[in-house]
């Protein structure tokens, strides 16, 4: 009769193991990250997890880890183009407020160095009418790229929910599994039992 080990590993703790590292591997984060945030759950220490990890758990995990790979490049490439999008519209918005700005203290110094007169006035409020409507259009491109984000962002939780609901029917496909798993090998064991008894 073979003795369980105080610290063996249970199938949960297992579990536990393969989430939170699968978790660290889409979101870019190392694998040592991941245990030693199982082992502050578990009370192990980070090498126990890691060691356990390498020699059974990453095994069974193949397809997910390469899955969980995957989304971290997707997840990668999004992130850089998103923000490539910003620099450019931040660039382009400074280039233009630098350049009426410029145009509205040439008013002002013109209007200031001369006598006020009804065309130095015009011309000021033509700056600074110019500089309001390139405002609005600033703040009208904000509005539609911040609306295209919201929808990319709906749409990609929508996504990660479907995933999580994937993951959950797995797992406890997974639990069912190994449940069955034990249960035919304590009816082997004690068949096996019974054998030797009539022996």
């Amino acid at each position: 009769m073979s003795m369980t080990r105080q610290d063996a590993w249970s199938q949960d703790e297992d579990l536990l193991l393969a989430e939170v590292v699968l978790r660290h591997i889409r979101e870019g984060s190392t694998q040592l990250t991941a245990f030693e945030e199982v082992g502050k759950q578990l009370s192990r220490t980070s090498a126990a997890c890691g060691f356990r990890w390498n020699s059974f758990v990453r095994k069974q995990y193949k397809s997910g880890i390469e899955l969980a790979k995957k989304q971290r490049k997707e997840y990668k490439k999004k992130a850089y183009q998103k923000n490539q999008v910003q620099s450019k519209s931040e660039v382009n918005t400074k280039d233009a407020a630098v350049e009426v700005e410029s145009t509205l203290k040439q008013a002002e110094s013109t209007i200031q160095g001369d006598s006020l007169n009804l065309q130095n006035i015009v011309t000021y409020l033509n700056s600074f009418e110019s500089l309001v409507s390139q405002k609005d259009q600033e703040k009208d491109k904000l509005q539609k790229e911040l609306k295209i984000l919201k929808e990319e962002n709906f749409k990609l939780s929508r996504m990660n929910e479907e995933l999580e609901n994937k993951i959950h029917t797995i797992e406890s496909e997974y639990r069912s599994i190994l449940e069955i798993l034990e249960k035919a090998r304590k009816l082997v064991n004690k068949e096996d039992g019974k054998k030797v008894q009539k022996v």
